[in-house]
């Protein structure tokens, strides 16, 4: 889902995306000349891999988020939670599957090999 950045205003606007299993929702809201604030919470599930035994599962997702998003580029030190949407369109399912992404890029463990102590080891 895409909304102008120039659609956005001082009044909070409410969104929810959803992409599978997972959803974000929350609100946008103009805080500056070239900058919005993205206030969500991120809710459903996502598909992972066990980094040990290599079985799927589902991973609960929960949290809040808190970007600030910019149609221009930004050099702020400061504030490291800013996406840069330079063609004017607000992408809110690239956040969603950025979010989802940047999970599956830890290492998680299934329940059951959590819980586990063993050695693991498979020969192929």
């Amino acid at each position: 889902m895409k909304i102008r950045f120039d659609k956005i205003g001082t009044t909070p606007n409410n969104f929810e995306v959803s992409l599978k299993d997972a959803t974000l929702s929350g609100t946008l809201q103009k805080s500056g000349y070239h900058r919005v604030t993205l206030n969500a919470v991120l809710g459903g599930k996502a598909e992972l891999d066990c980094d040990r035994c290599g079985q799927s599962y589902d991973y609960p997702l929960e949290g809040e988020l808190k970007l600030t998003l910019s149609d221009m580029m930004i050099e702020d030190k400061d504030d490291l939670d800013i996406i840069e949407f330079l063609d004017g369109d607000i992408d809110l399912t690239y956040i969603l599957e950025s979010e989802i992404n940047a999970l599956k890029g830890a290492y998680h463990y299934c329940q059951k090999c959590g819980s586990s102590d063993e050695d693991f080891e498979i020969e192929f």
